[in-house]
């Protein structure tokens, strides 16, 4: 009887244990605790939602003929909007919340350093990074000190602008006494005019999908080029360095 070697065992089997215990060793560290990474998807779910039912209020779909109450798609399409306004609102305030019980990496997109030299000598070395002038960024275990600045610029004091110019829409048609004309009435007068706070807020749209797009590719980049794992980590909470 004749003996499998090793290497036609793996083959078959799937299994090798010699490439597993000569494998790169991998280090992982807790980052990322659970609600931050509940709200982060919760959140991402709110802001597809918001896109595109936002798109098709600021261009309504053809009126179609006969009763009113047999057609009613852009009245569920708000209705999913506004639905997901609020979760995008209540979320926030939940994640500002975590920001103070969790640990630090839960504070990062709420404040930068930006009077520390350290973190612009790192900023600069991401923006070096991402030129492709050098070959590794550094090994960092939250947010890069460049991510963190765009993820408070580019994504919470925009979703805030969003927030605050949405709610002040929803209470000019709640009309005079709701409580969301009563804190966001304001709004309007300081843009001019509603349609003027529309027009801001469908610019402010387009800037979060780009801010989103340019996320996503930052994201994935990191996955493959820097040896150091960022979409897993928003799943298992922990950051994965594969060399």
């Amino acid at each position: 009887m004749s003996t499998t070697s090793p290497e036609r065992l793996a083959d078959v089997t799937g299994i090798d244990e010699s490439a597993v215990s000569h494998g790169q060793a991998t280090r992982s560290v807790y980052v990322y605790e659970a609600p931050v990474r509940l709200w982060h998807w919760i959140n991402a779910a709110s802001i597809t939602v918001l896109a595109l039912t936002g798109y098709f209020i600021g261009q309504p779909l053809p009126t179609m003929p006969g009763e009113a109450s047999a057609h009613y798609l852009m009245g569920y399409i708000r209705f999913a909007h506004f639905t997901a306004g609020y979760l995008l609102a209540v979320g926030l305030l939940g994640r500002a919340y975590w920001a103070l019980v969790g640990n630090h990496h839960a504070r990062e997109i709420f404040w930068v350093p930006i009077f520390q030299k350290a973190y612009w000598k790192e900023v600069l070395t991401m923006f070096k990074w991402y030129a492709f002038l050098i070959p590794r960024p550094g090994r960092y275990v939250g947010h890069n000190p460049l991510a963190r600045l765009a993820m408070f610029a580019g994504f919470l004091m925009l979703s805030i602008f969003m927030i605050v110019t949405g709610f002040a829409l929803y209470g000019e048609g709640s009309q005079m006494g709701s409580w969301q004309e009563q804190m966001f009435g304001w709004v309007i007068p300081l843009f001019g005019q509603s349609q003027d706070v529309h027009t801001w807020h469908r610019m402010g749209m387009w800037a979060l999908i780009m801010f989103i797009t340019l996320h996503i590719y930052a994201a994935i980049r990191e996955d493959i080029m820097g040896r150091q794992s960022i979409v897993s980590t928003m799943i298992s909470g922990r950051r994965t360095f594969k060399d």
